[in-house]
């Protein structure tokens, strides 16, 4: 099968992040099996949903792991033009959800098993398919992990195939996502010294994150290969309250950093929670019952800064044909894998801009590019 006709029957299966995968998995698992792949499963403790790892060549050390992710993005409140989860080919461009982010990248790989077989590769390929990602990279150490540990020998890195104009991306910053939740009194809006008000108080955390923002900016805490360059805090969204003349006894807020290489996201909450803590030894005073608490989300994904000299960076180089490295300001599993031993790039067909919209398309050149990359890497490692 053609990388295209792989794609159109990925982009059919609607899951999205959170969701269980096993449609898209069930599919993949019948084609690697139909081409004789054997591969693991990383099941979550439901059953649910599982991540995929495989081995294609010896087992060698040197290796290149290929990953991505099978999860998408909603298209609730979007106006497409064409139907969303079919593959719809309009001049030079597949449009669908997810031919961009990122199963263009996984068709392309799965195109290339039988090229991969054929090869008298000297080193393997891996294949690393994830779940989860849209929503806080949950299976992205997973199944690094699971790699990790599962084969004896070592592999040189991994390639994660988000959409980068196959561009090599040798830096991507973490992200965090928390709901905080002020727990304050109730009482008649005339009452405001004898009562603790939640609104007040939230906007008194907010500020402050605002002003942390800040502080590492002017302490020099920039990184002028990404945009923007500095670690980013920001709160999306806040509700609280009952009427104008209720004293609000809760009041939440989400908020998120991302975080560049240079700044420590524990150094970030621990502080806030530090100023959270301040706020309730004072709110206590008038309200004994008074709290702040804090949901994450997901847990932290880590930034990823890989070094210009590690042979990974080279090798993506040379099989992409694009020499300019670059840096991307989403998170992404790449991160993670570095974390779990493997240097790691950021390099895939399709443009970021296109992703999470309506109308999301991988031009028909970025699928043959990614394929001829691949071609290039099993030219390297025949050697």
């Amino acid at each position: 099968m053609t990388a295209p006709e792989i794609l159109s029957h990925l982009v059919s299966f609607p899951v999205l992040g959170g969701q269980s995968n096993l449609s898209i998995l069930h599919w993949i698992e019948a084609y690697l099996t139909s081409h004789g792949v054997a591969y693991q499963l990383v099941p979550n403790e439901t059953g649910d949903k599982a991540a995929l790892h495989c081995r294609i060549g010896p087992a060698a050390d040197g290796g290149i792991i290929l990953s991505g992710h099978m999860d998408v993005v909603p298209t609730e409140g979007q106006p497409w033009e064409t139907g969303p989860y079919e593959l719809v080919r309009k001049g030079d461009k597949y449009y669908a959800r997810g031919s961009c982010d990122m199963k263009g990248f996984l068709a392309c790989c799965l195109a290339a098993v039988p090229m991969f077989q054929r090869a008298e590769l000297k080193c393997p390929v891996y294949f690393a398919f994830s779940y989860d990602e849209e929503i806080g990279c949950r299976a992205g150490d997973i199944v690094a992990e699971a790699i990790r540990d599962h084969y004896e020998e070592t592999p040189a890195g991994a390639i994660i195939g988000e959409p980068t104009m196959l561009q090599p991306m040798v830096g991507q910053k973490g992200i965090m996502v928390y709901t905080t939740v002020v727990h304050g009194s109730q009482g008649h809006s005339s009452r405001i010294r004898e009562e603790v008000d939640a609104v007040h108080e939230a906007a008194r955390l907010i500020l402050w994150l605002e002003e942390k923002m800040e502080s590492l900016i002017a302490a020099g805490h920039v990184d002028d290969r990404f945009h923007p360059n500095h670690t980013s805090i920001h709160v999306g969204k806040i509700a609280g309250g009952s009427a104008f003349n209720i004293i609000a006894n809760e009041c939440r807020f989400d908020w998120d950093y991302r975080n560049i290489p240079l700044d420590d996201a524990a150094d970030i909450f621990t502080d806030f929670e530090t100023y959270c803590h301040e706020r309730e030894r004072i709110c206590r005073k008038i309200f004994p019952d008074f709290r702040i608490e804090h949901l994450p989300l997901h847990p932290p994904v880590p930034p990823l800064d890989t070094a210009e000299s590690a042979g990974i960076v080279d090798l993506v180089k040379r099989i992409s044909g694009n020499d300019r490295t670059g840096t991307v300001a989403y998170a992404a599993e790449a991160g993670q894998f570095s974390n779990a031993g493997f240097a790691s790039v950021l390099c895939g067909p399709g443009d970021i801009a296109q992703a999470h919209r309506a109308n999301e398309f991988v031009a028909v050149e970025q699928l043959e590019g990614c394929e001829r990359m691949l071609e290039g890497l099993v030219s390297l490692l025949v050697r």
